[in-house]
């Protein structure tokens, strides 16, 4: 039995929204620090979700457990991978943070083959899975491989980019397990969790010499709105949708979909040609995810 296209649809759908995000963090970390972003685009997502969540009267999550869930999420699946990644993109690459962000359906696979019934490991997912990764490998090309070894602040941030692939590849188990609750209210509440538990550390790194109104320019004030209300807010809905209709293993392969994206984004709108490798990877990556989904 083939997955139902609708998986395949929200499965693309979500790679175009956390696609873009890393170009639009990359603008907003150049004039705020990663919590002052973090807090930003969660507020917006929280604030824009709890209006549409009453307007719809879509009901609330009820229930300790459920509740227990939504905080969890909100820390390991919100907070510390978009600090993490946000920080990690001040001082690398997004060559080198692909080859990194691709790490999660890796450990996704593991931690579902022991965590999930009936998401085993079974040899043509694992086998989908290495070619998949072969592709991010070459579209990212071999420039990006010899920065592995960075010392000081670039390690850091390797090694921050890595923990944020953690924490989602965690956070997919943890959405799996989650109990059934309304897709648009839950992340609504995930996300205003999220925002009250960055505030403190927001407040903390505020620049001395930044006015509590921040003065932001055009670009990246635009760049914080698109992130609260499409990649946060409206990629939540579709986050909670997809992994309750077809598992953590599933979503796991938007990590090898983003870079094709960028590739497409980099062509369509900055005027960019792509390369002969990058083509070659398109075509490794979605061999990978077809092979993978064998049934």
């Amino acid at each position: 039995m083939s997955r139902p296209v609708s998986h395949w649809l929200l499965l693309v759908a979500l790679a175009v929204m956390w696609g873009s995000s890393f170009a639009l963090t990359r603008i907003a970390v150049a004039e705020m620090t990663p919590a002052m972003l973090v807090a930003g685009r969660n507020v917006i997502a929280a604030c824009g979700l709890m209006l549409l969540v009453l307007l719809l009267r879509r009901a609330f999550p009820r229930g300790r457990r459920v509740w227990s869930f939504m905080l969890a999420i909100a820390i390991v699946g919100n907070m510390m991978p978009f600090l993490l990644i946000s920080w990690g993109q001040q001082r690398i690459d997004s060559g080198l943070a692909g080859i990194l962000m691709a790490v999660m359906p890796l450990l996704t696979l593991v931690l579902a083959h022991f965590l999930v019934p009936g998401e085993r490991m079974v040899p043509h997912r694992l086998a989908g899975f290495v070619v998949g990764f072969l592709g991010i490998l070459t579209l990212v090309g071999p420039t990006a491989l010899l920065e592995m070894g960075g010392q000081g602040e670039t390690l850091l941030a390797q090694l921050a980019v890595l923990a944020g692939a953690a924490c989602y590849a965690v956070n997919a188990i943890i959405s799996r397990h989650k109990p059934s609750s309304d897709a648009w209210s839950t992340s609504a509440l995930v996300l205003g969790m999220a925002w009250l538990l960055t505030m403190p550390l927001a407040a903390a790194t505020w620049p001395v010499d930044m006015p509590i109104v921040p003065v932001l320019s055009a670009g990246a004030l635009w760049a914080v709105v698109v992130l609260g209300l499409v990649c946060t807010a409206l990629g939540s809905v579709v986050y909670f949708t997809l992994v309750a209709a077809a598992g953590p293993t599933f979503l796991s392969l938007i990590n090898y979909l983003i870079p094709v994206w960028a590739v497409l984004i980099g062509a369509l709108f900055l005027g960019e040609r792509p390369e002969l490798h990058h083509l070659l990877a398109m075509g490794l990556i979605l061999a990978g995810v077809g092979w993978s989904q064998r049934r």
